[in-house]
């Protein structure tokens, strides 16, 4: 039995379709091998992780969902809108969403988080009077303390590398706010490269290396085997990083 086998149903998203003829011929989005070969993706699982290189199209798919859903570009949750630099990709035009019957739109929960925009949504958090006050802790800490106030069951969360703000402590702290959520009913798709973050039990997934998105095992994903051979075999692998063998 899986970890969330008797979890609440909830799920907003269950699948998405791309219509390639919707993206020009000459966009670089067809030059990303594992999403110029997907034309339909299930999502059926409470944690679903986006994993591979960098380059790979996690991020691009990522945002390309949240931007469809209704989310705003650069972060926060449904009700944001504001830009302080137009950077995301056209494919969510292409993608089209299925959705279960209930509706995020109907219940206010949910939340689209960028690593590398989370300044502006602090920023934003604090002009819409939410008395928040993200700026006033570090990084990290406001982080994790988005996680708490924000992530409530029967929302979608979008999750573009989270632990890129985070200690390895923070991180695991961080995966048991996703982990209760989900199984209280709430629904994360999360790009990461963390070992630690891909652990929660029961996840699905799904790898961006290759010519086409594939279901991995966790102890298979770049990531860990990356992380866990270095710790291993520190001395070996810095010999031969840095010229030494």
């Amino acid at each position: 039995m899986t970890a969330f086998e008797n979890a609440t149903p909830l799920l907003q998203l269950k699948g998405i379709m791309i219509d390639w003829d919707k993206i020009p011929q000459d966009s670089y989005l067809r030059g990303i091998e594992a999403l110029s070969s997907l034309n339909y993706l299930d999502l059926t699982n409470p944690v679903t992780f986006f994993v591979g290189e960098n380059g790979s199209g996690k991020s691009t798919l990522l945002e390309a969902i949240a931007v469809a859903y209704g989310f705003n570009p650069e972060g926060g949750t449904i009700n944001y809108n504001f830009a302080t630099r137009d950077s995301h990709s056209d494919l969510w035009k292409a993608v089209s969403l299925i959705r279960v019957e209930r509706r995020m739109k109907s219940n206010g929960k949910g939340y689209f988080l960028r690593a590398e925009s989370f300044y502006n949504v602090a920023t934003a958090e604090e002009s819409y009077e939410l008395s928040m006050h993200y700026h006033q802790r570090s990084h990290g800490e406001s982080f994790l303390a988005l996680a708490q106030d924000k992530f409530q069951p029967g929302g979608l969360y979008l999750l573009d590398e989270p632990e890129a703000a985070l200690s390895p402590q923070r991180q695991m702290s961080f995966l048991i706010e996703v982990y209760n959520v989900a199984r209280a009913g709430g629904q994360f798709i999360i790009a990461t490269h963390s070992p630690i973050m891909l652990s929660v039990p029961g996840a699905e997934i799904l790898s961006f290396d290759g010519n086409e998105i594939h279901k991995v095992n966790y102890e298979d994903t770049g990531c860990y085997r990356i992380t866990e051979m270095f710790i291993n075999r520190r001395e070996r692998m810095l010999d031969r990083l840095l010229g030494e063998d």
